[in-house]
């Protein structure tokens, strides 16, 4: 067994051990009557357990150490050699991340429990037989309840965890089939890299050595650079992890940003967010949630600086790059309208163009004839168009049109864009300006910079 692997049991065990005196002494401490009334209760009560794991995934006992000796894959048609690309997973209220360069793979979380077959289904239809690297970025459900059924159904050649021992069933389950696959682990580290493959970088800016008391402030951390395109992908890490890796002197600046704790204000402070200076914000959510994420001051933070997708209003995203550009491409429009896929391409020379400090948002160019998008927009004379290129018109009452800050609104009254019209609105005089189209639920639909 891996020695940190079992020290993180045992620390495990421990816990749960102390737990179960403490409800012995609780117990004990009880008057006679209470405690008689209790196993009257419990003499009446059959209770079943609690399933955590999936039942159609048990750990496999039987699995040989030679399952796991990673054969070369193919890449995926979609994705060249030269490529980088990033999948931001829709699993509803959680997160999970594949990535594939140059014929080698890596899955960041697996949603919650349910949602194991989700990824897996994702990586079958890519013809994904084995993965290279498996990250925890911590041991909350909506990031390791999935991991479970990936274990069981892919060989990995290694795990990477945050290290923070957590007494859940989900947590144990998951250490226990690494444990019994054989399956390398090792506990991330700040300032190590990952050697996915020759031509891009993978660097851990979180945890740091000595662990928070808060369990996502532990979260795995990892900035991927792939030429002049870098993503910072930021696990449930807040604003105390945020504040720790910049004071820590790591840039963080990135050019898409998967937003931590699915833009709770837990995190994305706005001195983190400015020294991230996003072009693209991807926050993983599920749609109607409890927890009311995204939060809406955090919502507007990311909107006034970056294009934002959500995976509840575009589902899977998917962002490939070849080090100087990349793609943008979700699995359905915003708004849920149309269920086809939709590309934005942003050139690296045009998103850095812009000082630093200032408002960048990427022009975006669609690839199909399908959405309404902002063709063109004058400050000089106040004036923005819109073009619907589909074939039936777009009745845009309750849109909205808004300039960089949310300081200047125009919503649309009863208004009938016709088919492939071309529509003007009045915007406002700046030297500098991003006009976004909202639709009428409130979701971004399409943004310019001019």
């Amino acid at each position: 067994m891996n020695k940190i692997l079992k020290w993180i049991l045992i620390i495990i065990a421990v816990f749960v051990f102390l737990g179960i005196l403490g409800q012995m002494a609780y117990q004990q401490n009880k008057p006679a009557a209470q405690q008689q009334e209790i196993a009257d209760n419990n003499a009446q009560q059959t209770y079943e357990p609690v399933k955590e794991t999936i039942e159609n995934d048990p750990v496999n006992e039987a699995t040989s150490e030679i399952q796991y000796s990673i054969p070369e894959q193919t890449p995926s048609a979609s994705s060249q050699r030269e490529n980088l690309t990033v999948h931001f997973i829709d699993v509803g209220q959680g997160d999970s991340i594949f990535i594939e360069y140059a014929g080698k793979t890596m899955l960041v979380d697996a949603g919650e429990n349910q949602m194991g077959y989700t990824v897996s289904a994702f990586l079958k239809e890519r013809k994904i037989s084995s993965l290279d690297y498996v990250v925890a970025t911590h041991p909350h459900a909506d990031h390791i309840g999935g991991m479970l059924t990936i274990l069981n159904n892919y060989p990995v050649g290694q795990f990477i965890d945050s290290g923070y021992p957590h007494t859940s069933k989900t947590y144990e389950n998951m250490l226990m089939a690494i444990d019994t696959k054989n399956i390398p682990f090792h506990v991330a580290e700040r300032g190590e890299t990952i050697d996915l493959a020759p031509g891009t970088e993978i660097l851990v800016l979180n945890p740091k050595k000595e662990q928070s008391e808060e369990l996502n402030e532990n979260s795995v951390v990892i900035k991927i650079t792939h030429g002049d395109v870098s993503f910072l992908l930021m696990g449930d890490a807040g604003l105390e992890a945020e504040e720790n890796i910049v004071g820590a002197g790591y840039n963080v600046d990135a050019d898409i940003l998967k937003v931590g704790h699915h833009a709770s204000t837990s995190g994305s402070g706005h001195e983190f967010i400015s020294s991230v200076s996003p072009e693209i914000s991807i926050i993983e959510v599920g749609a109607d949630n409890d927890y009311g994420h995204p939060h809406t001051e955090i919502l507007q933070r990311l909107q006034s600086v970056s294009t934002v997708y959500r995976t509840d209003h575009h589902g899977t995203i998917s962002i490939t790059t070849d080090g100087s550009t990349y793609t943008v491409t979700t699995e359905k429009i915003a708004g849920g309208k149309n269920s086809i896929t939709s590309t934005v391409t942003t050139t690296d020379t045009t998103t850095r163009s812009a000082s630093k400090g200032a408002v960048v948002s990427p022009v975006e160019t669609s690839t199909i004839d399908e959405g309404i998008k902002i063709i063109s927009l004058s400050l000089k004379e106040e004036f923005v168009k819109i073009r619907d290129p589909v074939f039936s018109s777009v009745d845009l009452m309750g849109w909205q049109i808004k300039d960089e800050d949310d300081k200047h609104t125009s919503t649309s009254s009863s208004f009938e864009l016709e088919s492939n019209g071309i529509s003007g609105d009045p915007l406002w005089n700046n030297d500098v300006d991003t006009a976004s189209l909202y639709y009428n639920e409130g979701s971004l639909a399409d943004s310019l910079r001019g």
